[in-house]
């Protein structure tokens, strides 16, 4: 009989660790309420989890009687407390066994009850069941709390990404007092945009992530817009491709995983100060346009001359001057809107900043009554980015009132704007060139387009990724590179008459 009652327990013992195997290999937390059905299947016994000196119950069996809890409580307060780890008591008609569970208070109680006392091996059972419970427990417990650490890790790589892209590295640095990334104390960066599926990004993260919660020489972060984008920002101390040399660390691991992915693109762009990250984004973000064709599907951004680079200075800063002015009443949030939503859509603009799209739109609609312009037509978009840019990159020189205010256009009719347009839209085919015009035409809009050039919505989305991988421009994703679009093909018709 002996023999028996070891060879039942055993097999109850198995059963029991199987199912402990289970839960620890889900990943959903311990399920109590599943164990102790299976508990009470095995003992006939029904059990609850007290979690507090109040009496609270976590999770009981299906019909556990209640009621006999409310004599138990100062024993419950004694156990819960670490004075007691084992207590039989009798509530009425039932026979009661309390059992604390951990090394600490307070403790979780275990309390079976039945009509009379449990067999030898019932009550050994529902102790083992006890332990394994802590186990499973405990090491929830680890699980949430390592889930919770990489949720926290994540905020603060984004935090510091967006007082980045915010031109502001000192501020990056105060989020970090204590655990500064080397990156901040890099003269440049260069940042890397890794397209893959959406489900890999946090396998990436947290394959190379290190103990403090960067990635080396710099961080991965998650893109909050665009769901398989990877934004990844390191120190600029080596050119990627260069002749003869190899990457080191991180940047060379991301050309791995998109030489072993077939699904996986990347674009990089050039060192930038630490204030330029913006523009490093902007520069990575077509260099992926391009790398999707690309042998290899990795691109690097070769520096191209930019528009408000041969515009005439002191003219076009006037002009961006007087088309902004309305801007200095309206609330910088109104205006750091305003600058994001001509680099990407309301929607992206919305879930990068926390807000509703409602929101945005309302604060879209006030700049739009200060500026005099719809920021829903392509064409003014690209005037205000304009603006925007040639504002943001020198001191405004003191205004020649002598000379009359130059237009956009007169500004774009010059030789230099000519050769600029130009060079933009040589790579083109003379279809996809055709496209291009017709969608802006269109205000970007595809079925528009299908519908006036008479074929599919397919493709006109086959020809503008063609455009963009023989321009290097992004057009679809971010949208970025629309605004030289607008204005090369503007400055190309504007000469052809």
């Amino acid at each position: 009989m002996e023999n028996t009652g070891a060879q039942w327990q055993a097999g109850v013992l198995e059963g029991l660790l199987q199912e402990v195997r289970r839960q620890a290999s889900s990943g959903a937390g311990p399920d109590v309420r599943k164990v102790l059905e299976w508990l009470r299947r095995q003992t006939s016994v029904h059990i609850a989890l007290v979690t507090d000196e109040a009496g609270t119950i976590e999770s009981s069996t299906a019909g556990f009687p209640h009621e006999v809890l409310g004599p138990l409580a100062p024993l419950l307060v004694r156990m819960s407390g670490g004075q007691l780890a084992t207590a039989v008591a009798q509530s009425g008609a039932l026979h009661v066994r309390c059992e604390a569970l951990g090394p600490r208070g307070p403790r979780p109680v275990l309390v079976a009850a039945s009509p009379s006392k449990p067999t030898p091996d019932a009550i050994a059972l529902i102790s083992h069941t006890g332990s394994f419970l802590t186990l499973l427990r405990r090491a929830g417990r680890s699980d949430r709390i390592w889930h919770d650490y990489q949720h926290r890790t994540h905020q603060l790589r984004f935090a510091v990404l967006s007082a980045l892209l915010s031109g502001e590295p000192l501020l990056a640095r105060r989020m970090t007092t204590g655990a500064i990334p080397p990156l901040l104390d890099a003269d440049r960066l260069r940042l890397y945009l890794l397209q893959c599926p959406s489900a890999d990004r946090d396998e990436i993260v947290r394959a190379y992530q290190d103990p403090s919660g960067y990635h080396g020489s710099g961080l991965m972060v998650r893109c909050p817009v665009f769901d398989c984008h990877l934004i990844c920002v390191f120190t600029a101390d080596e050119e990627p491709g260069s002749p003869g040399e190899k990457l080191r660390g991180r940047p060379e691991t991301l050309l791995r995983l998109v030489r072993d992915n077939p699904r996986y693109a990347l674009g990089v762009s050039g060192g930038h100060p630490l204030h330029a990250a913006a523009e490093a984004y902007s520069q990575a973000a077509h260099a992926l346009a391009a790398a999707r064709t690309a042998p290899g599907r990795v691109a690097s951004y070769h520096g191209r001359t930019s528009l408000e680079g041969v515009l005439p200075r002191q003219a076009a800063q006037e002009w961006a001057r007087t088309l902004l002015r309305p801007l200095d009443t309206a609330t910088k949030t109104s205006t750091d809107i305003t600058r994001l939503a001509m680099s990407m859509p309301r929607s992206a603009v919305a879930k990068l900043l926390g807000l509703s799209r409602n929101t945005v739109t309302a604060h879209l609609k006030r700049v739009e009554a200060s500026l005099g312009l719809d920021l829903t037509d392509v064409r003014c978009r690209a005037a205000v980015h304009l603006a925007l840019v040639l504002s943001g990159s020198h001191p405004t020189p003191e205004p020649d009132y002598d000379q009359p205010l130059s237009t956009l256009d007169d500004l774009l009719c010059t030789e230099r704007a000519a050769a600029w347009a130009a060079a933009t839209l040589r790579p083109l085919q003379a279809r996809h060139h055709h496209t291009l015009q017709a969608w802006i035409d269109a205000n970007t809009d595809a079925q528009h387009t299908a519908r006036a050039l008479g074929i599919s919505r397919n493709t006109i989305r086959t020809h503008l990724r063609s455009a963009e991988s023989v321009l290097g421009l992004d057009l679809l994703t971010a949208g970025t590179g629309i605004h030289d679009i607008v204005h090369a093909l503007h400055i190309s018709n504007t000469r052809a008459f």
